[in-house]
């Protein structure tokens, strides 16, 4: 009996690693379909802005709408979503865990090392939940407001020391990391 049980055993484990392979494959591409689906949102969101108010105007865009906009995505989807970054602009709700800490230090290794930002990714279980975090690179668009501090516009400058007092989300240039995409679901 013992014999019959792990010849049965043995025979079964490797379709056990394969659905757990392809339940993995899964979540990752769930993840990533959910992550970028905020980016491009907020980008149009920018632009409509900009044109209609100028870039001063703008940062109510990422102040916002941007969460809202994070907010109907979770609704929607079941995964909760959130932009992080190592150098915050909103103490509030930018701060990485030590997790996605980890995976922004990492993406910017990977990237001074050549890799593309724009691919940078990392998904996984942790316990009871899936997270992916997908890399932010800096836009042109963006350098308005995060590029270097001496760059800025004075307007720009005030604007976001009025939102922002304690903005340590500038000094970038275009390709850069600006920060993630988190997304987490519970298993």
């Amino acid at each position: 009996m013992k014999k019959l049980l792990l010849v049965a055993a043995t025979m079964t484990a490797p379709f056990a690693v394969t659905l757990a392979h392809a339940n993995d494959e899964a979540l990752l591409t769930e993840a990533r379909k959910v992550a970028t689906t905020l980016p491009p949102k907020l980008l149009v969101a920018l632009q409509e802005e900009i044109s209609k108010s100028g870039t001063e105007g703008a940062i109510s865009v990422c102040k916002d709408m941007a969460p809202r906009m994070a907010g109907e995505v979770s609704q929607q989807t079941g995964w909760k979503i959130k932009r992080v970054s190592l150098k915050a602009r909103n103490d509030a709700r930018a701060i990485p865990d030590a997790w996605e800490k980890a995976a922004l230090e990492d993406f910017d290794k990977r990237a001074a090392a050549g890799e593309s930002p724009a691919k940078l990714e990392k998904g996984e279980k942790l316990g009871t939940e899936y997270r992916f975090v997908k890399a932010l690179p800096v836009q042109g668009l963006c350098l308005a407001c995060h590029g270097p501090t001496e760059q800025l516009s004075p307007a720009i400058r005030a604007a976001l020391g009025q939102h922002y007092p304690n903005d340590r989300a500038t000094g970038y240039s275009e390709g850069q990391i600006r920060g993630v995409i988190s997304v987490r679901k519970a298993l």
